[in-house]
């Protein structure tokens, strides 16, 4: 795992200073590379071939082709095979040279035959041409800016902002966009002119011209799918432990994060299988219960027989929100992201590497927003007017109850989500703005600066679907291709990163995903249950107690805190964010923070999202 960064000039002193802000990245090696064309950088974490023939810049044989790279190639070892018996040498046993030689031998094309998470830049010294490269999923991120003769591309924005040719402006459409969704959708980032490389695409810039494609797209119209629910039980289990044993390949220490979930739990027991010796499993806690999954993730560590490591976190300091922003370079606001934050640097005090659950949720339909589309349909048969001015008003008269969820909290955000546009889809349910807080929230010029059609892009997303009429798996389709990669996957590079530690994610092994997708929705959200073959495939793996359990996650009570340990550091952020006071009726956010901490609504949601703004604005504006 590594930061990669570069741009299209000859400029050593610059390639560095943007290298520098990645150290976080790659701690243990820094590389430069600089021709009259191109400037390539590269800050390495050691994982796999720890010498010096890992260190990147890597190029071929010849010098022609050079290559830096960020992330893992699970396959490296039967391509390196392959890529030998038709005449390739290799200097190292590193994964990065894989992708070198790949390209030698079959140009672009050798992206679709990587697996694993990826984000890397190739110069082709005789074609002239820079190849920027996104995995499948979208683990490993990549951002570009493209302005008249300059094109930069890193890891993270914040290496892009050393050079001082790029102004820094905010975009307010995806400012707004990011406040009903909680996070920017690419290929839209928060900072003007800057864009993300979107998830299964590359991008090649040649004779000054910059031209993106997509390699890759998920389908749920498989080949060879079982048509009998048990086969294709087997058959996910093979998948499954596939992919765990896989994501096993480092030269260095290696744990799992446990939070007594369903995915983390499959992912422990899996390694298990593979790993006789210790096994080390973190996790994290809260005196509160409803927001604290530690019984459950004990159970799986005694099940497991692992070293188990738990980082109880009861109070949050000002500056550990502030941290996150930093190495988040925009808003974004998982309520888990500070846990993580702290997870990860416990965890990298006793490994190098982690692996964790995520993709789950979204790839075998774990959320409860698609409980609630589904009970949508019977809701959706009573008249607008009952639906919206009876139970709706109904529903928000109901005050706030402390706990995480419960019957009332339920209740309020599914009438809520239900009574948005159902152009929305399951989305709905995790958005966050409605008319009545546009209306009082933005400024008339913000209001005029922006396009107020939230689901314009969950539209597009789902007319691009293959599904068909299954309308789980198109719901899935949203979740894998819309929401995941500038939400959750981002969260976890940034937070581990920012630790030096490598996460992986085998759920999200794309051959694994790609037999999930083909299978019938039905099959993966059965009535009322959710992750239905997946408990199946699970079943005498782990104890029943754990399989069959509902979805609860370990997000930061933050409704609490912020009617208590932080509400002192809300009110004087949002009070002085000069942003917000351009572009927000301040009046407004005071009437919020009122209703929220007198406990009359909950309004945890667009308070910490206002909240990041504040904090990233200050950061990287003033």
């Amino acid at each position: 795992m590594c930061g990669i960064c570069g741009f299209n000039w000859n400029d050593e002193m610059l390639a560095r200073s943007m290298a520098s802000t990645l150290a976080h990245r790659g701690p243990d090696q820094e590389g430069v590379f600089c021709d009259d064309r191109v400037s390539l950088a590269h800050r390495r974490l050691s994982i796999i071939d720890l010498s010096e023939n890992g260190r990147q810049p890597m190029t071929n044989e010849d010098g022609s082709v050079i290559i830096v790279f960020n992330g893992e190639i699970y396959n490296f070892a039967e391509l390196r095979d392959e890529l030998q018996n038709k005449g390739h040498r290799f200097a190292s046993r590193s994964d990065t040279e894989v992708i070198v030689h790949g390209y030698e031998e079959w140009g672009v094309d050798a992206i679709n035959r990587l697996r694993g998470m990826f984000a890397f830049a190739l110069w082709d010294t005789k074609k002239k041409r820079l190849l920027l490269a996104r995995d499948r999923i979208g683990i490993k991120p990549l951002y570009y800016y493209h302005g008249a003769d300059r094109f930069i591309f890193a890891s993270e924005i914040k290496a892009i902002l050393e050079d001082r040719g790029v102004e820094r402006r905010v975009n307010f459409q995806a400012l707004y966009d990011y406040l009903g969704f909680e996070f920017v959708p690419a290929p839209q980032t928060m900072f003007e002119g800057i864009s993300k490389l979107p998830a299964g695409h590359y991008l090649i810039l040649e004779d000054g011209q910059v031209s993106v494609k997509q390699y890759w797209d998920l389908s749920f119209q498989g080949h060879d799918v079982p048509r009998d629910f048990g086969e294709a039980v087997e058959k996910m289990r093979e998948h499954l432990d596939f992919a765990v044993k896989s994501h096993l390949v480092s030269d260095v220490p290696l744990g799992v994060f446990l939070s007594g979930g369903l995915d983390s739990s499959c992912i422990v027991a899996l390694m298990r299988r593979h790993i006789n010796g210790p096994l080390k499993t973190f996790t994290i806690g809260y005196e509160d219960k409803t927001f604290s999954e530690l019984d459950y993730a004990d159970l799986v560590a005694r099940h497991c027989g692992t070293e188990h490591h738990v980082l109880m976190l009861d109070t949050m300091r000002p500056e550990y929100v502030e941290q996150t922003l930093y190495h988040l370079d925009e808003p974004m606001t998982d309520l888990s992201t500070v846990p993580l934050y702290l997870l990860c640097r416990q965890a990298k005090e006793h490994v190098t590497v982690c692996l964790s659950g995520e993709g789950a949720d979204e790839s075998f339909a774990g959320y409860d927003r698609f409980k609630a589309s589904r009970l949508n349909r019977w809701f959706s048969l009573m008249p607008p007017v009952v639906r919206r001015e009876i139970i709706g008003r109904m529903a928000a008269l109901l005050p706030d109850q402390p706990q995480k969820k419960g019957a009332v909290n339920i209740l309020k955000r599914f009438v809520e989500g239900a009574n948005l546009n159902p152009d929305g889809q399951h989305l709905r349910w995790q958005y966050f703005l409605n008319d009545r807080l546009e209306d009082g929230l933005f400024s008339e010029g913000f209001k005029a600066a922006v396009r107020r059609e939230p689901f314009r892009q969950v539209k597009e997303y789902s007319d691009r679907c293959d599904a068909g009429r299954d309308a789980l798996n198109r719901e899935i389709y949203l979740d894998m291709r819309f929401m995941m990669t500038d939400s959750v996957l981002m969260k976890v590079d940034r937070m581990s990163m920012a630790s030096s530690l490598e996460i992986r994610v085998p759920l999200l092994d794309h051959v694994l995903v790609e037999y999930m997708a083909a299978l019938p929705g039905d099959w993966k959200l059965k009535r009322m249950t959710t992750k239905y073959i997946f408990r199946a495939a699970l079943a005498g793996l782990l104890p029943d107690k754990v399989v069959y359990r509902g979805k609860q996650g370990y997000s930061l009570p933050v409704k609490h805190l912020l009617r208590g340990d932080l509400k002192r550091y809300m009110v004087g952020l949002l009070k002085d964010s000069r942003l917000l006071r351009e572009q927000m009726d301040t009046a407004y956010i005071d009437r919020l923070i009122d209703e929220h901490t007198a406990m009359k609504h909950n309004h945890n949601h667009i308070l910490w999202a206002l909240i990041n703004v504040a904090i990233w604005h200050n950061r990287f504006f003033d």
